[in-house]
């Protein structure tokens, strides 16, 4: 049971880190296509703009699912990565089929990583909600505001 902590000390600040870099890169992303003008009035545009977050977002969570799958394999708890990653996404998403069950004194790290799935998952749902939010707000402005705002921030490419 220590080694399986000792193994999530290890894991959960590296998750937390990659989850991290991904909502940067998502404000930044979305903060360019904002100040470019791209996002916003139009339809395709905030599609390609949410199908862009959820790319970042969707990366972020399989990197987070291979590095657990990676400390399964270096640990010993699981004997090739293939399995390692397969296991690793079926406790990341809490799916928790329990066809590959690790040794006893390594199970500990299921339901610790379940914990971190389910927190990074939820990390990423509050930010495509954030930008489906902007997306929406700049969606509904009126004319006079939009006007404003393309006055304010004229777009580069349109």
């Amino acid at each position: 049971m220590l080694s399986s902590a000792l193994v999530a000390l290890v894991v959960l600040p590296g998750s937390i880190v990659i989850q991290a870099i991904a909502i940067a890169v998502t404000v930044r992303f979305v903060a360019w296509l904002l100040s470019v003008g791209y996002a916003g009035r139009s339809f395709w545009r905030n599609v390609s703009v949410s199908a862009g977050v959820m790319v970042i977002l969707l990366v972020a969570l399989l990197m987070q699912v291979g590095e657990w799958a990676l400390a399964f394999v270096l640990c010993g708890a699981l004997p090739d990565f293939a399995t390692a990653f397969y296991h690793s996404a079926v406790n990341f998403t809490t799916l928790g089929y329990g066809d590959i069950v690790m040794a006893a004194g390594w199970r500990l790290l299921g339901p610790l990583e379940a914990a971190n799935g389910v927190l990074m998952f939820g990390l990423s749902a509050s930010a495509m909600f954030a930008v489906t939010s902007r997306l929406l707000d700049l969606r509904l402005m009126g004319p006079h505001e939009a006007a404003l705002l393309e006055r304010s921030h004229p777009p580069r490419n349109p």
